[in-house]
């Protein structure tokens, strides 16, 4: 007979994997999956230190993606990694999930509450398909963007946020030629449009070609695009979850759990708080004591 556990878990980031271990430890069985090849989300891109935790001073994104990875394991939490959830459907009793594995085998995974951790994705330019790519055009922070040599290079950076204005002074300092910022309008921390400074920064209307790899008709040897970010849940689309305007899960902020009862989201997905690794894990605190006191009072 197929395993029921009590929460199948989508998305091995902060939220998720916080969620899991906590099921674990209250004793539950949670079923982790996650379609990279590593649990730790998107602190894996990030080579910088991660110093808005308080007790992990100087400690890199990468090297928080490396602990949460240590103490989901040290819970035995049950792991599936480099698998994709392609469905989700109501059975008796709970959800089912049908899961693409590593090979592309396809197998299903039932539990009593699904949690939805799956995070979100960097923005691509607007008027083409997700996922578009061109040679030159990066897209979103990260680790692309840190092994790139800049030198002699000319380079136009794009978005009004503390991305795009951080990655702007980070792009001068490394020897390039020519720097330009391009922002429609300006979200950015004081901070960052301090040191960006006025020179080279452009505010207004632009035109990006990106298979010229050219904005308003100057062509560049690279463009950065930094237009934020966007959830990624398509899994879930026939659930029909309550979202909001930008596509984000609704829920309830006292439980996290969705329109749709015994369905939870967490983390970056459902926007419940400002993004952050500290914020994600609490979120996962809340939906497992959440999932734990649903069962208690229906004496599970």
């Amino acid at each position: 007979m197929q395993q029921m556990h009590d929460s199948v878990i989508v998305g091995g980031g902060p939220a998720g994997a916080s969620c899991a271990l906590w099921l674990a430890r209250l004793g539950l069985s949670p079923l982790l999956v996650e379609a990279s090849a590593r649990l730790g989300g998107l602190g894996n891109d990030n080579p910088f230190a991660d110093d808005w935790i308080a007790v992990l001073p100087g400690v890199t994104g990468q090297q928080v993606a490396a602990n949460i990875d240590t103490s989901v394991r040290a819970a035995n939490v049950p792991i599936r990694l480099e698998t994709r959830v392609t469905g989700v459907r109501p059975c008796k009793g709970g959800i089912e999930a049908t899961l693409a594995g590593p090979a592309g085998q396809i197998s299903l995974a039932r539990a009593r509450t699904l949690v939805i951790a799956s995070g979100v994705r960097a923005k691509g330019l607007p008027d083409h398909p997700a996922g578009s790519s061109w040679p030159g055009v990066l897209i979103g922070p990260g680790s692309p963007i840190v092994a790139q040599d800049y030198s002699d290079l000319s380079v136009a950076v794009l978005g009004g946020g503390d991305n795009a204005f951080e990655n702007y002074v980070y792009v001068r300092n490394r020897g390039a030629r020519t720097v330009h910022l391009y922002a429609r309008s300006v979200r950015a921390q004081q901070q960052w449009v301090t040191r960006a400074g006025v020179e080279g920064v452009h505010i207004g209307p632009y035109k990006v070609d990106p298979a010229a790899r050219s904005v308003d008709g100057r062509q560049y040897d690279l463009i950065l695009v930094f237009y934020g970010w966007e959830p990624q849940a398509a899994f879930a689309d026939d659930l029909r979850l309550a979202r909001d305007e930008r596509g984000y899960i609704r829920t309830d902020f006292a439980t996290a759990e969705t329109s749709v009862p015994d369905i939870y989201a967490i983390g970056e997905v459902a926007h419940r708080m400002h993004p952050c690794v500290v914020t994600s894990m609490a979120d996962g605190v809340v939906a497992a004591k959440a999932i734990q006191r649903r069962w208690e009072r229906a004496g599970a």
